[in-house]
């Protein structure tokens, strides 16, 4: 356990609260106790204890983990969404560009190769593209389109050197997402315009070229993958592959909830107004907005909650809300969010990571989410939740600051 307001990065944290509340319950997670290793399980629990007048910086947190190892490799999947989608706004006020904000019409071009561009989204109410509605789609539904917009937007060299900057020392983003390249071409970013209401170019960024050097890896995993239709029996390379580690997933969310209550060197540069814009879209479901409009049989209102909810389709809670970041890839399942519960005054922030891929075996789509993961993050989310309704607090949350309205 710490209780501490900067995440320490220099020691693996351990106690046994969290092992204790698994325990209490065997019939859930007796099995996946018993194989904590293999299926790569970090987590991490913080207790947020107010004080009388609920000041941010006068916030104490408790830290709990499980398991954790920052030297485990997992695979990041989408949760590398949540810190470009921050930076992107962050980069908007360092650019200091006189009518250049998140809504501001956003052309992408194409620099050859397997670039693409775009010059319009059917998704907006407008069919403008903005940085606002790239990142409304990476926060409602994990769009990976979106991602990629904001990561050619920004370049490898900004998002990594921002980032570790902060503390975020062992973060890499170093490749899009869902399109196959290789290093050398996600090194290279699109050429983008940014334009008025009357077609005027206000800002340009150039096509780029990453001169970053990042740390290198030998992260091999599993005994085999598809290329293909062909099975490939040997480990899975993900040396080249996103890495971020969960206890800075986990601090993003705090920082992003709590900016005054973390050290200054890990605040985003980020006005009120954007803070509240993440957080609006981080605890939207997806039924609930109207631009994007979402389908809802496939985006249903719990589809990226999977902490508390896993895969269920159920109606949600209505004096809940969760503002988080899922990751879904290579049979990796990843959630971080902090957690609200209205009527009870409850506040935690939980993370947490799990491998699914029983058969060691890439590529294949057979991995165990549905019978292991979606179960498992449910019930942690459920427990933790039935911890904290009886844990005592010797002053109540304020949590006007982050109730919205999701009518607009």
């Amino acid at each position: 356990m710490k209780d501490n307001n900067s995440f320490s990065y220099a020691n693996i944290i351990t106690d046994t609260l969290i092992t204790k509340l698994l325990q209490q319950n065997p019939q859930l997670f007796n099995q996946v106790l018993s194989q904590k290793d293999e299926l790569g399980i970090q987590l991490l629990y913080t207790q947020i204890d107010r004080d009388k007048k609920n000041k941010e910086d006068k916030i104490k947190f408790i830290d709990h983990s499980y398991n954790l190892n920052q030297d485990q490799y997992f695979y990041p999947a989408s949760t590398v969404k949540l810190p470009v989608a921050i930076l992107a706004l962050q980069k908007l006020n360092e650019l200091k560009v006189a009518g250049l904000d998140k809504n501001t019409t956003m052309i992408t071009g194409s620099a050859g190769g397997q670039q693409t561009g775009v010059m319009n989204d059917a998704s907006a109410a407008d069919g403008r593209p903005t940085i606002a509605h790239y990142i409304k789609k990476i926060l409602l539904v994990s769009d990976n389109d979106a991602f990629n917009r904001l990561y050619e937007f920004l370049g490898q060299e900004y998002i990594n050197n921002s980032l570790h900057k902060m503390g975020f020392s062992e973060a890499q983003i170093i490749h899009r997402l869902s399109i196959s390249l290789s290093d050398e071409e996600n090194r290279h970013t699109n050429p983008i315009r940014f334009i008025d209401k009357a077609g005027n170019i206000i800002y340009e960024k150039p096509a780029e070229i990453s001169k970053l050097v990042y740390a290198e890896r030998n992260t091999k995993m599993g005994k085999g993958f598809m290329r293909g239709a062909e099975l490939v029996n040997e480990p899975f390379d993900f040396s080249k592959k996103n890495r971020l580690l969960l206890t800075d997933l986990h601090q993003m969310i705090k920082s992003i909830l709590f900016p005054q209550a973390v050290g200054k060197e890990q605040r985003f540069n980020l006005t009120d107004n954007d803070y509240n814009f993440l957080r609006l879209y981080m605890s939207m479901r997806p039924g609930e907005s109207k631009t994007p409009a979402y389908d809802t049989t496939e985006h249903y209102d719990n589809y990226v909650k999977m902490i508390y909810y896993g895969s269920e389709k159920t109606s949600p809670d209505p004096d809940i809300r969760i503002f988080n970041k899922t990751g879904t890839a290579y049979g990796f399942l990843i959630d971080a969010c902090y957690f609200v519960d209205f009527k009870n005054n409850i506040e935690f922030i939980l993370s947490a990571v799990i491998y699914c891929n029983s058969d060691g075996i890439f590529n294949d789509d057979k991995y165990d989410y549905k019978t292991i993961g979606y179960p498992f993050l449910k019930n942690l989310g459920r427990v933790i939740y039935a911890y904290e309704l009886k844990r005592k607090r010797k002053y109540p949350a304020n949590l006007s600051l982050v109730q919205f309205n999701y009518k607009n």
